[in-house]
């Protein structure tokens, strides 16, 4: 039976991982099976923490929108509560850039939510 030299098809699938595994160390980047596995788990990790970084931000506002809060003499949960009385329809991440970048304004958001809670 003749010899059989892959086509250009397997080439093609190497070179696509290959490249995939560039500026990784060692054999990493350079042999196709030690490539492929650091590859696949590159992947994996990338698809999951797309999804934990969007939980991450979430509770990073949530911590400075306490601190602020607290600031203002209410609790987080309070604040919260306060502003959906007043239908403020302000989101997590305005809020805490509110209270980074603007003090004043996080407070007068932070009196409307008293206001309803009182």
């Amino acid at each position: 039976m003749p010899r059989v030299k892959r086509g250009f098809k397997a080439r093609r699938r190497r070179n696509r991982v290959l490249k995939l595994a560039k500026g990784y160390r060692g054999a990493r980047s350079k042999l196709f099976r030690s490539a492929t596995e650091a590859v696949d788990r590159a992947l994996n990790y990338a698809f999951r923490d797309r999804r934990v970084k969007k939980r991450d931000f979430r509770a990073l506002w949530i911590t400075r929108i306490n601190a602020a809060a607290r600031e203002n003499g209410l609790s987080y949960s309070r604040l919260i509560h306060g502003l959906k009385l007043a239908e403020v329809g302000l989101d997590r991440k305005i809020m805490a850039e509110l209270a980074v970048t603007d003090p004043a304004g996080f407070a007068s958001v932070a009196d409307a939510a008293k206001a309803k809670l009182q």
